[in-house]
This record gives structure tokens, sequence and C-alpha cells, in this order.
């Protein structure tokens, strides 16, 4: 089918423009002055006009950092591959690059084909995977090489949770050493687990099990110390590393740091650590906190709303804003912490909501609507092998769109979100624009208020290697 879309304000991370986009098939093929010869030609021969108006028209989201159907802490995180893919297309997420877990002692293959079993055939969008590495041994580094060649380019470790996927700093430094000569890039969570695992049972052994004592025994300083440990690992091994879900100042400094000294080092934020704090939300009474639990944890006020991340968003000390959506409904998952938040499932539901909540930087004069588009889409595009194919409105590109309407609003809510889960991190949230229209390869998926994809829309994404690494 052609589409033309018209009349609408183009954005990408270098500037914006009046274009019209005309799409042929899955891809866009051309930008087109508005009025015209060229543009009156494509508006009569297209199939469908889709009238922008008063509206951003931009490269669908890409989430980089999400865990659909996620096996932990005894449940499986609430959001199938269908369903949690839907709820990202409402958001104006076109694309996200999904966890396969490999836990110690497991095959890497068998754990990816689990995976790609998982999510083949149910998907309302395109995705990706990156590969957990729970157990660093010979046969994962020699898997390493084989899935960078198949297109599986990232791989994540873990400085946390000891006993389940933590590596130590040997193991770590060797799968840098791999991808220093592969072309890999590894993607750290950043917290000193066995410091973690110390604090923790101290506290419950002293009857504080509430929620809030999730956050208080994972302390920024461990955040930051485990981050800057892992900037020394890399610089040994001469590979890059992309620290995940960065939520402490003392973390985002030892980043500035290493990217002011010329290494390739990179992080991501997450819409919750610039809204979300420890007193007001993971800090609420009785078990509501732990609605809240994830890992880094909620920091407080200080950390929240405060000039360091947006600035670190800003600077691009912070390339990137992922979610790392991993949804538990209170009752029966959250729930079975009840007595313990060390048994509390870890992670936040977001991946409908980020593109709107990073928005509101933009409304809020934080960050430009340029900078907007590049950390939620362009940028994770180029970080993790999928550029041009997606993250820009350009000829050739898929034509993965958005129509973001500046003068709408909409109100988050449990009422209104699609994503499984019977709670809203972002209950009454008032959003300043909203999601008017998505394209997802050349076909309409949200208009009018309404979905029209079905499961399979979605297909599979082989990546490249990273852009900012060749």
């Amino acid at each position: 089918m052609t589409i033309l879309i018209k009349n609408g304000t183009v954005v990408s991370p270098t500037g914006r423009h009046d274009a019209d986009v005309l799409v042929d098939g899955q891809k866009i093929a051309a930008l087109l002055q508005p009025g015209s010869d060229a543009a009156a030609s494509a508006e009569s021969g297209a199939e469908k006009v889709i009238d922008a108006a008063g509206k951003y028209v931009v490269p669908g989201g890409i989430d980089a950092h999400t865990h659909m159907e996620l096996p932990f802490g005894g449940t499986f995180a609430s959001d199938t591959f269908e369903i949690g893919t839907r709820a990202a297309a409402w958001g104006g997420t076109t694309t996200i690059i999904d966890f396969a877990v490999q836990r110690d002692g497991e095959n890497v293959r068998e754990s990816l084909d689990a995976w790609f079993a998982k999510a083949e055939g149910e998907c309302a969008i395109d995705y990706g995977f990156h590969m957990i590495l729970g157990g660093v041994d010979e046969a994962a580094l020699k898997e390493m090489d084989n899935l960078v060649g198949e297109g599986i380019s990232s791989f994540k470790l873990f400085m946390a949770y000891p006993g389940v996927f933590y590596s130590d700093d040997g193991q770590i430094l060797r799968a840098m050493q791999k991808a220093s000569d592969n072309g890999g890039l590894i993607c750290m969570h950043a917290e000193n687990g066995i410091a973690i695992d110390v604090l923790a049972e101290q506290a419950a052994a002293r009857g504080q099990t509430d929620p809030v004592y999730h956050g208080i025994t994972r302390p920024p300083a461990l955040e930051g110390e485990a981050t800057n440990r892992a900037i020394q690992l890399a610089l040994v091994a001469g590979a890059p590393v992309y620290f995940v879900h960065l939520s402490a100042s003392e973390a985002l400094a030892a980043v500035a740091a290493a990217r002011n000294d010329g290494h390739n080092v990179f992080a991501e934020t997450c819409p919750q650590y610039l809204y979300l704090n420890l007193e007001d939300h993971l800090g609420l009474p009785g078990f509501a906190g732990a609605g809240y639990v994830c890992s880094p944890p909620l920091r407080t006020r200080e950390h929240t709303h405060h000039t360091d991340l947006w600035r670190g968003l800003r600077t691009n000390d912070l390339a990137v804003v992922s979610t790392d959506h991993c949804p538990f409904c209170m009752k029966d998952q959250k729930e079975l912490g009840l007595d313990d938040f060390r048994a509390i499932p870890n992670g936040i539901g977001g991946v409908e909501h980020r593109m709107d909540l990073i928005y509101q930087g933009v409304v809020m004069g934080e960050l430009s609507l340029e900078r907007w588009v590049e950390t939620c889409s362009t940028t994770p595009a180029r970080m993790f092998g999928l550029y041009p194919q997606k993250g820009v409105i350009a000829p050739g590109s898929d034509a993965d769109i958005v129509l973001y309407d500046p003068n709408g609003s909409t109100t988050l809510s449990v009422d209104t979100h699609h994503m499984s889960m019977d709670y809203s991190a972002y209950e009454g949230v008032e959003i300043d624009g909203r999601v008017d229209t998505v394209l997802s390869k050349g076909k309409v998926l949200i208009a009018d208020e309404t979905y029209h994809g079905v499961k399979g829309d979605g297909a599979y994404l082989r990546r490249g290697l990273s852009s900012y690494l060749l």
C-alpha cells in the first residue's frame, strides 16, 4: 500500500522541517516538499492519505530494554510477547529488544531457542534479542562469537543477584575480552550484589521487611562503585561497555568521567528514575510500595526530577532512554514478598508510557524535541545495530512512523493502559501530548484510538554491530 502523510513536521536528531512522507509498502519512499508538484502527484496516486497537520512526525520508538515473560522470583513477568508488544505500539514504540536468558549451568543455545519460541508469531511490532549470560564459561564464550554472527550482538552481565545471574570480576573480564575481539557490546547491570545481600540480610534480621528496605539496602554508592569497577575492567579488556538502567548520580559521574577521557562507555536511564522516588512511591505505607520495587531501586527525592539525570540526557552521558519493562501484578506476584522485601519480584511496567513520559522533558524544557527523538529512537537504533533500517525517517528506512499530537493530552491509569498489570506505577499522571497514529513497516497499527494490528505483525530483527564502535 502507498500512504502519504502530509502537512506534518518531521523531527530528526538534527532538526525539524515540514515535509510530506511517502510510504510504499514497508519502506519510506520519499520526503517531499509540501505543496510541490511531486507532493501533489504522490497524493493523487496514494491509496491512503493521512493528514498530520499540527502533529510531529517522528520515527517509531525503540525500547532497547524489555523483559517479556521473564522468569523471576518464582513467577513470570505478566506481559506476554503478544500483550507487551501491543501495549508498546499503543505508546508509539515500534521495536523492542528483549533479553533472552541463560542461567548458570544452562546451555546458551537452548536458552536462546526458548526465547525465540516465546516470541515467534506473537509480536505486534518488530523485535530483537540481547543475550543474558548468567554463566560465563568456555562454552558461553564460544557462543558469543556465534551469536554475533547471527545478529545477536549484545550481551548482558550482572554484578548483582548472587546465585542467580551474578558474574564475578574474572568472568566479566573474560566476557569483555571476547567482546573486544568480536565487536559485541557488553550491557552491564552495575550494582555490588555481594554487599547488597549483606545489607538486605541484616535489615531482615532486624525485622525491617517492608518494601522500602529494598531501596535502603541498595544504596546509590554501591551502584557507583560497581559502575566504576566495570569501567576499569572494560578498559583493561579494551572493550566498550553499556550500562543499563542507570539511576544514581554516583554512577553517572563515573560514566561521564570515562567519556570525558574518550572511552567507549555508554549508559541508559529509565523513566522511573526521572519521575518516581523512594519516599513517595517505594516508601508508601503498608505493602503498597511493592509496586515500585525494581533494581536498581528508586532513589531519594534528590535523585528525582534532579538536574543530574536530565543533564546527562542533554549532554549524551546518558545516551538512551529505555524502560527495563518487567511488569508484575500486585496480586499473587508482588505479594510473594508480603512478609519479606527480598522476595518481591523486581520490576515495573512502562513500555507503553516511555515516549509520553520523556516527551514531558520537552514540555518542561529539560530536553529539545530533537533530543527526545534521539534518545528514544535514533540512538537505540545506532547503539544496537539497527540503523538506518530503524530510528530515522528517510528514504529506504522501514516505515515505522509515529504521529504525535503536542496539543493532545492523556491521563495514565490502570483503567486505560494495555499492559497486563493490575496497577499503574504512574496512576493519575497527566501527559501533555499524545500518540495519535502509529505505523509499523507501513501498516497502520494505531489510529482513531483503535488498534488495527494482529498478532504476528512483528518480525525478528537480525542486528549488526553497534554504529558507535566501528
